[in-house]
């Protein structure tokens, strides 16, 4: 794939047959800043990944501007998970990967032992609940997310950085929201031990629950905002992780819909477009309860009749309608089985 930022252009060239295979054309969906190693970006209904840089200008003219860093949400800032995700998505960061994990005493010391200076208590605080961990791109990411949490400690963080993360949310320097790489090699090591080949048990607890997606659309505009509000009206997120879904399986999920929706084909399109955050929400009654809060199929009708939902508020159109949830309380556990279950274990 070649892309031409000067207008938003992609070529692509089939390297097995020798041959042209998509002629330049402007594509608006993609960007720059989705153009890094590991991305996973979609061109006419394609995943492709990024694997390498095709020549040496490209791979000199983008390795500068893109920097990745660790960022973690530690346990005592679950409650802001939505207002730190905003924050990212604000600062011109780009959300990479992102779970939920709950660390055991193996993983929690071995990362602890990674880090320089941190207090015994650390360990303590990481086993106490589970934490957020994301791999964030962008240029100079590693001083960007310093600056964002502020000082390690709150105290500090408050008399020179008072708007940072820590200033506004840390207690002390252990418990002080948010964890990121202090160096670029330190950001490689983390970013492995997350993100390698270690496989992190699912968080989800299968019992009580509903499956929430959050559009591609959505995530990139409104993510942070959408997780912000369902924590604010009670539900507990129990699994998060972020996806990219090939065609196959966004037909799969889909499929109770074919033949139903007018709109199944462009749903398929859109849940494939780019990257979706997916949760299992939980309270009582979930599946009920969390389908009010999202509102009607069509946002449209979500803000005449009921304009306080997600939908409303978030949604652009009966294809981009910013989440997905659970419609039938009997498929709420089927639903959250299917990404914390079948497909967790393949990623």
């Amino acid at each position: 794939m070649t892309y031409f930022p000067r207008d938003n252009s992609v070529s692509m060239y089939d390297t097995k047959n020798h041959r042209p295979f998509l002629k330049r054309s402007e594509y608006a969906e993609v960007s720059l800043a989705d153009m890094y190693i590991g991305a996973t970006v979609t061109i006419l209904s394609r995943q492709l990944k990024i694997v390498e840089y095709a020549d040496d200008y490209t791979k000199r003219a983008l390795e500068n501007q893109k920097g990745r860093t660790l960022a973690m949400i530690k346990p005592d800032a679950y409650n802001n998970i939505g207002r730190i995700l905003s924050a990212i998505t604000q600062s011109g960061l780009v959300v990479a990967r992102l779970k939920m994990i709950r660390m055991d005493n193996d993983s929690a010391g071995a990362f602890a032992n990674m880090q320089d200076g941190e207090s015994a208590g650390l360990v303590e605080l990481l086993l106490s609940d589970v934490v957020v961990v994301m791999e964030l791109i962008g240029n100079d990411a590693v001083n960007i997310w310093q600056a964002m949490m502020g000082p390690s400690s709150p105290a500090q963080a408050q008399s020179v950085a008072p708007r940072s993360i820590r200033a506004q949310l840390g207690t002390d320097e252990t418990r002080n929201a948010v964890h990121g790489s202090s160096s670029s090699a330190k950001a490689e090591e983390e970013v492995e031990f997350f993100f390698g080949a270690k496989n992190w048990p699912t968080t989800a607890l299968f019992n009580n629950c509903s499956l929430c997606i959050v559009r591609p659309h959505a995530f990139v505009s409104s993510g942070g905002e959408i997780v912000s509000r369902i924590l604010s009206e009670g539900f507990e997120i129990s699994a998060m992780c972020l996806w990219h879904l090939d065609k196959a399986c966004a037909e799969e999920f889909l499929e109770v819909y074919k033949g139903v929706l007018p709109e199944y084909h462009d749903m398929v399109s859109q849940l494939c477009a780019g990257a979706c955050l997916v949760l299992e929400v939980r309270q009582e009654d979930a599946v009920n309860s969390f389908r009010k809060l999202v509102g009607p199929h069509d946002p449209e009708v979500a803000k005449h009749l009921r304009s306080n939902t997600l939908r409303a508020q978030y949604g652009l159109d009966r294809v981009r309608n910013a989440v997905h949830c659970t419609d039938l309380p009997e498929d709420g556990l089927l639903e959250v089985e299917y990404f914390f279950n079948i497909l967790y274990a393949r990623k």
